[in-house]
């Protein structure tokens, strides 16, 4: 396993709040546009899940959130971050946080804040880490 440069706490929650200003809210915009509805709806659902499944795989484990900070998605072995491994990042990492309420996902923010390579009980599942190394 290497991990080399990984990303700290606060870039990787900075990432994300960008990710939700820049894609989310006009995707909630764009949903509600097309639905009528400002709650959940079928399309913002399934804009999220598309951006983060597939976004990082096609743009070198980036987001725009991300790409922006200067990080990216990188898996421990070198190889290029695939659809499985965004679906187990994403997807299992997701329902591990819904099915304990939040609490592996304060957990989980403990770890990257504290452990020398930061990786989240997410990156475990997939075997990725966040780094601020530009892809070979």
């Amino acid at each position: 396993m290497v991990v080399r440069n990984p990303a700290g706490f606060w870039k990787r929650l900075a990432a994300g709040l960008l990710d939700g200003l820049i894609v989310g809210l006009p995707l909630v915009f764009i949903g509600y546009l097309i639905t009528g509805s400002w709650e959940e709806n079928w399309f913002t659902t399934a804009a999220n899940i598309v951006y983060g499944l597939v976004v990082p795989v096609v743009w070198s484990g980036y987001t725009v959130g991300k790409k922006l900070l200067g990080i990216r998605i990188a898996k421990v072995n070198g190889e290029k971050v695939g659809i499985g491994t965004m679906f187990l990042r994403f997807a299992v990492g997701g329902l591990v946080y819904g099915l304990t309420l939040g609490i592996a996902l304060i957990i989980s923010a403990i770890m990257v804040a504290a452990r020398e390579d930061k990786r989240s009980i997410h990156d475990f599942i997939a075997g990725t880490y966040v780094t601020t190394e530009k892809p070979a």
